[in-house]
């Protein structure tokens, strides 16, 4: 009878521990738009030199990467191999809410104008903006 009842509260515990071990969980809910947040492309020579490393890394599976240095912040998104020249990037939101911080980009292939050259590349952008202590959301 005791191990019956010594087996019921182990088993009470271990469910109340898994509830609340999936209680903890952050979640980033979207919520409404705060502000348009200013930012400008940052040219390759003013990345700074360990984000560089970093992108150099991960360049060629594409990556999602934010990095603060000296009250700023530098959102990178990169898109992976690409077979040729021609490819960039279109910042098309990057906005504050209650919760988060939102970064959209699109991967623009090459125009039907432009030179392309049959090489690998790696297209990939730096945005750099005020430093914001909140999750970043890459979509």
């Amino acid at each position: 009878m005791k191990k019956y009842i010594g087996r019921k509260i182990v088993l009470l515990l271990v469910a109340c521990l898994m509830l609340t071990v999936g209680g903890c969980v952050e979640k980033t809910e979207r919520t409404g738009k705060l502000r348009d947040i200013e930012f400008t492309v940052t040219e390759k020579q003013d990345i700074p030199e360990e984000l560089e490393e970093m992108i150099a890394e991960r360049k060629e599976e594409g990556f999602q990467l934010s990095y603060a240095d000296q009250g700023e912040l530098y959102l990178a998104v990169g898109y992976g191999t690409r077979p040729t020249s021609g490819y960039s990037i279109k910042v098309k939101a990057l906005y504050e809410t209650e919760n988060a911080v939102y970064i959209q980009t699109e991967l623009l292939g090459p125009s039907k104008e432009e030179k392309i050259t049959e090489k690998q590349t790696y297209p990939y952008v730096v945005v750099k903006m005020e430093w914001i202590d909140k999750n970043i959301v890459f979509e």
